[in-house]
């Protein structure tokens, strides 16, 4: 039977999925997929209970608020990727010494498009002892419209990824301020679907993520370039300098995962700051959210790069 894999929407941080598809990965490992984009950012697992055999690449925070609105919700992750947060602060200055307490006063746009990039920075300036509500904040506008501002001078910082890092700084109209990758492991990104899929398509669910960890191998020992090269057909609004300079910067951040095995600090860091910023009202458990049997298994097993 052949599996749907659903992106959510496109970005340059989500490089080793495409990566795994550019490469025909799954093919070789004899599992059906099929490619295709959701309805639209934000949304969880739409379709998830008919009779398709349908995987999600997506933050763990989806199924976090899930199993937050509904307690007999079997959505699960398997398989992490991103397993650090993607975002960045940029300044229309410079300030290497940047602290959260410079935020005050200034004109901060962030990110709209989806919640989790504002869930974990809000949550980083409330440890800094900063009361996130007390900031100037605009959190309407896309990162497109935030990067033109900062280019006008109508904000002072942004909240974004890339390529805007890249396109700003490469430019030098904007200034790295704060890798968010830099506070640590925090789950981003990985395969989710439902408990029952796990367990009805078990051999095709252990052969996708075996698939990804020999992708992961090769991502992590293939130069930027190499790897801007394989996948510029999924960035094709890109110029193969800019998509390099995105993934070097990712890669020197260590965004990307060795392998595909979740860690219950990166699962506990989200979920901390989804229950501070107020996206979540209870926290599920690590063990009711992850299933790392797949990756343990592919793990041992040791395969090749592909």
């Amino acid at each position: 039977m052949t599996i749907t894999l659903f992106e959510n929407f496109r970005a340059v941080c989500y490089a080793p999925y495409y990566a795994v598809l550019a490469l025909d990965a799954f093919a070789e490992e004899g599992v059906p997929v099929e490619f295709a984009t959701g309805d639209a950012p934000g949304l969880t697992a739409r379709g998830r209970t008919d009779d398709k055999v349908s995987v999600w690449w997506g933050g763990p925070m989806r199924i976090l608020v899930d199993r937050d609105q509904d307690p007999a919700s079997n959505l699960v992750c398997f398989c992490e990727v991103v397993t650090r947060d993607p975002f960045f602060l940029i300044g229309k200055e410079p300030r290497p010494d940047f602290e959260f307490a410079d935020l005050a006063g200034l004109r901060l746009a962030t990110v709209s498009e989806v919640p989790t990039p504002w869930m974990c920075l809000q949550d980083d300036i409330r440890r800094a002892g900063i009361d996130p509500e007390s900031l100037d904040r605009i959190d309407n506008q896309p990162m497109q419209a935030n990067a033109k501002a900062l280019r006008d001078g109508t904000v002072d910082v942004i909240q974004v990824f890339e390529p805007f890092p890249e396109l700003l700084v490469s430019k030098g109209v904007g200034h790295i301020w704060y890798s968010a990758a830099d506070r640590g492991p925090t789950t981003y990104t990985s395969l989710y679907t439902t408990e029952q899929i796990l367990a009805e398509q078990h051999d095709a669910m252990l052969a996708m993520t075996r698939a990804i960890y020999r992708t992961q191998k090769w991502l992590h020992a293939s130069e930027p370039a190499k790897i801007a090269e394989t996948i510029a057909s999924y960035a094709a609004n890109l110029d193969e300098a800019t998509l390099t300079g995105c993934i070097a910067r990712y890669k020197s951040l260590d965004l990307w995962g060795r392998d595909p095995f979740l860690p219950e600090d990166g699962f506990d860091r989200l979920k901390a700051a989804c229950l501070s910023g107020g996206l979540i009202q209870r926290g599920a458990s690590y063990g009711d959210c992850v299933d790392n049997s797949f990756a343990r298994a592919v793990i041992e097993a040791g395969p090749s790069p592909t």
